[in-house]
């Protein structure tokens, strides 16, 4: 069965507080086979086969800016175990590699599996990390608005602002270029699962 394996490990955990519980609690709303936990230390694994859950993931990973991302495309071993931890399998070796290389990569994110897919899903995300890298506060709060479902005009009335600020804000934020990345990413993922794209 094809899954995809997270292995996120905490980034400079040794001179920071230990933000594993509190980034597991928010994503636990997030659709997955295997819930992410807490396995070793700093360091927290899930098991998704959603394809639409993996950009969620990535952008609340990449916005928190505090993680090493390691995720691994492929099979694993059946019946699955119910803690994500417990798995085994060619995609948990796969996102154990991607999480070692993630720590000299760029934007702390690595993608390993044997489909070529898995390179084009790592070069995806690393063009919208450098998008979300240059977005303001601001920015994040008018995106957060429009994810949420709030028109421009809705968004400028909620914020007090003028539309062409709103408008403005969404340009300066990439949330156009946000969107195309977040579809990408689905459809590549679709396909490390053998799925059809949405």
């Amino acid at each position: 069965m094809p899954v995809l394996v997270l292995t996120v490990d905490q980034r400079g955990s040794r001179s920071s507080a230990d933000l594993v519980a509190h980034r597991v609690t928010a994503l636990a709303d997030v659709p997955t086979l295997r819930p992410f936990e807490q396995t070793v230390g700093d360091e927290f694994q899930g098991v998704l086969d959603d394809p639409a859950a993996l950009p969620q993931v990535v952008e609340e990973l990449l916005r928190d800016g505090t993680w090493h991302v390691g995720i691994g495309a492929g099979e694993v071993e059946e019946p699955l175990p119910r803690h994500a931890r417990a798995g085994r399998g060619p995609a948990y070796l796969l996102a154990r590699d991607a999480v070692t290389a993630a720590k000299s990569s760029p934007w702390h994110l690595r993608v390993c599996g044997e489909d070529p897919a898995a390179r084009a899903l790592e070069t995806t995300l690393w063009l919208w990390a450098a998008v979300l890298a240059r977005r303001t506060a601001r920015g994040w709060e008018v995106a957060d608005l429009v994810s949420a479902g709030l028109s421009y005009d809705e968004t400028a009335k909620r914020l007090g602002i003028s539309p062409s600020a709103v408008s403005q804000r969404a340009q300066a934020a990439g949330i156009v270029e946000s969107r195309r990345a977040r579809e990408l990413a689905t459809d590549l993922a679709a396909r490390l699962l053998g799925k059809e794209p949405t």
